[in-house]
């Protein structure tokens, strides 16, 4: 056998894919670990040394994928986003550069295109970024509107809420996050503009209740729309008729074939028979 098939074979058995994933939660463990400092100090060098033989591990299965899937390779999202999520570890991360050493832990990330149910989400999502732009461009402009108003309302009063169209949208922000919008922003602001209530409320009823869940119907959307197409893809590749049942049909076919041939011979043999 091909030794490229023999070896993409091996890479892409469930056994491999097992053991990637595996050591990627490893090395999830071992970064965590980096992070004690009575950890580092029992076993820093340990450590430091399972995190290379990691590292080391991930960069022979990206040159072995590239090897023996040629130009392929190149051709997949998920390949480039390996690759990058590798590369950054084996940049220099000394210097100005040490700051590259913390995103290590970005090797986790890895666990979405070695786990096919967390690859299928990211690709449901991505299919969702296009409709999820047409939310937040009116996100922003509901956005807009309301820090206008809420600047020209209650700026001078509480500046540091309202002072500006930029304060206003941050204040804005924590109020549709529904953290301490009540007790925090919205009954101090009623203290002296007792209607204020209104134009939060109709703020929240916008944004946190309406528009965001725009972004939960458009995601949910996308999800079903891709688990659509690929069982719809499963079911154009995988054959109709269940396999036993197709062995089944195929020996009967056979004997249906040995009966005609044994129905053909005995009918030349009586012909025979009749012109002697």
């Amino acid at each position: 056998m091909n030794i490229r098939l023999r070896l993409k074979q091996i890479i892409e058995a469930r056994t491999t894919q097992l053991i990637i994933i595996a050591l990627i939660i490893l090395n999830a463990i071992v970064l965590a670990l980096e992070t004690s400092a009575t950890a580092v100090m029992a076993y820093g060098t340990t450590l430091k040394l399972v995190d290379q033989i990691l590292l080391g591990v991930f960069v022979v299965e990206l040159f072995l994928k590239a090897f023996t899937q040629g130009r392929q390779f190149y051709k997949d999202p998920w390949n480039i986003f390996d690759a990058t999520v590798v590369g950054i570890a084996l940049l220099p991360a000394t210097g100005s550069l040490s700051i590259l050493r913390s995103l290590r832990i970005l090797r986790i990330l890895r666990l979405i295109s070695a786990v096919p149910s967390l690859k299928r989400v990211v690709n449901a999502l991505l299919k969702a970024v296009p409709g999820m732009g047409s939310v937040v461009l009116l996100l922003a402009v509901i956005y807009f509107i309301f820090s206008v108003i809420a600047t020209k309302f209650f700026g001078a009063a509480f500046a540091d809420w309202f002072g500006d169209i930029g304060k206003s949208a941050y204040t804005l922000f924590q109020i549709m996050t529904l953290e301490s919008w009540s007790m925090g922003i919205v009954r101090p602001v009623m203290t002296q503009f007792p209607l204020a209530w209104i134009f939060f409320i109709s703020f929240i009823l916008i944004t946190s209740f309406a528009v965001l869940n725009l972004f939960i119907g458009i995601i949910v959307d996308a999800m079903q729309r891709f688990d659509d197409d690929a069982n719809g893809h499963d079911l154009i590749a995988t054959p109709k008729t269940p396999h036993g049942h197709a062995e089944e049909e195929i020996r009967a076919l056979r004997i249906e074939i040995q009966e005609l041939k044994q129905l053909i011979q005995n009918s030349h043999q009586i012909e025979n028979k009749t012109t002697q």
